[in-house]
Formats: C-alpha cells, structure tokens, sequence
C-alpha cells in the first residue's frame, strides 16, 4: 500500500484505512510508539505491559554498570581483606 501525507495544520498526517486500524485493535484512544531504524518508520500501538526495544536498551546498559560497579565493590573489598 502506497500513501500520501495530508497537510494538518503546519503538520503533516497519515491516515490509516479502517481495515488496518481493526486489524491491529487500533481506535482513536490508542497510544502509538513511533520509532525509526534511520530510514524506516516504525508505528506501533503501545500494549499494557509492553516495554519499547529503546526502554529494554536503557535499562539493559544500566544493568550493566551496575553490575560492573558491583564487580568493582568486590574487588576492592577483596583487595582489603589482603592488605
């Protein structure tokens, strides 16, 4: 399916066909995460419970220095205990 955008106001809109919006349980009340790749655009319903591959990064990257400081705190305190 190719479509167009249509002007809104200083904006710029895609309307999506009713039989798309049914087929994904997509109402006007229905948030939607919209991401990109760079060169493709991604448009998502958010889902209870879901949680977005840029939320999962952030929190994976934390979890990693966390861990790493805790590797840390251990090696530093086993460095005490030989002192």
């Amino acid at each position: 399916m190719i479509k167009n955008l249509t002007p809104i106001g200083n904006s710029l809109g895609l309307i999506i066909d009713r039989p798309i919006l049914k087929l994904l349980g997509i109402d006007r009340d229905t948030e939607l995460e919209i991401t990109t790749d760079g060169e493709t655009l991604i448009i998502q319903p958010v889902r209870e419970g879901a949680v977005s591959k840029e939320t999962e990064a952030v929190v994976s990257a934390r979890e990693a220095v966390s861990v790493k400081d805790a590797g840390k705190n251990f090696l530093d305190e086993l460095r005490g205990a030989f002192k």
